[in-house]
């Protein structure tokens, strides 16, 4: 029986999270006999965001296909750099006459690796229906490829486990990103979807999600906006690797990680 292994990297956070993934992505794929890497960028910038800067560096790393979410527009130059690309996604939910595209289909090991990248809806921007795009773009690309996998940026832990269970058998995997807290409920669906509410972050984990924790909590005491510094020390990159079997394109395994 022969598989496929996919690494999905949670929200890669500043230049120290984005800087880990280019000196250390490509040992660790050796290491774990990864295929495929899909990581979320919307944090790689330096100034926040994503930017083609941030981006080239993951790629150059290591991953081969860079999603985003609710902070791809902070970069006010991004537009035409994604309209530029195939592999760096912005959430497909947002209005088609936004720059980039929110899915894409990619080669790994001879087989079809359909990307959809979606925005959450719960507590998030007010955008179309996460479930009703996926269920537009799997129609339109039937035939176009062997298996998908689905990068859910999503508050809500209900919107992103009713968004997986209602696509399970259909998908090969649905990942949620955006709280860069990894959950603990890596598992397999039963009609054979892999699953995990939040691969957490690419970040320093002595931190308040990336940032320095004394901003942060001034923060929450005065209630006054504070400027996100990004933290410095020690880099946690936190994911889950999917092994999805080349016959059944079912899930096989999920393996939270958290590498340093």
């Amino acid at each position: 029986m022969s598989s496929i292994r996919i690494l999905a990297l949670g929200d890669v956070v500043g230049e120290s999270g984005t800087n880990f993934i280019r000196e250390n992505l490509w040992r660790i794929r050796e290491e774990n006999n990864i295929d495929a890497v899909i990581a979320n960028g919307e944090n790689s910038g330096a100034k926040g965001g994503i930017d083609k800067a941030s981006a080239s560096l993951l790629f150059a790393g290591g991953t081969d296909v860079i999603t985003t979410g609710n902070h791809v527009w902070k970069d006010k130059k991004i537009g035409q750099y994604l309209d530029d690309t195939t592999s760096v996604l912005r959430p497909a939910n947002y209005p088609d006459i936004c720059p980039g595209r929110g899915y894409t289909i990619t080669d790994v090991k001879g087989y079809r690796m359909l990307v959809i990248n979606l925005l959450g809806t719960v507590f998030m921007e007010s955008v179309d229906s996460p479930f009703d795009k996926a269920e537009r773009i799997l129609e339109r690309e039937k035939g176009n490829f062997d298996f998908a996998v689905i990068d859910f940026h999503a508050e809500a832990t209900s919107e992103k486990i009713a968004f997986g269970i209602h696509f399970d058998g259909r998908v090969s995997a649905v990942f949620g990103t955006h709280t860069h807290i990894q959950t603990n409920d890596a598992r397999i669906f039963r009609g054979g979807t892999g699953y995990v509410t939040d691969l957490g972050m690419t970040g320093v984990y002595d931190s308040v999600l990336g940032i320095e924790a004394e901003l942060m909590i001034k923060k929450f005491i005065t209630k006054i906006p504070q400027y996100h510094n990004t933290a410095k020390g020690d880099i946690t990159m936190s994911g889950a690797i999917f092994e999805i079997d080349t016959d059944t394109f079912k899930c096989n395994s999920v393996e939270l990680v958290n590498l340093r």
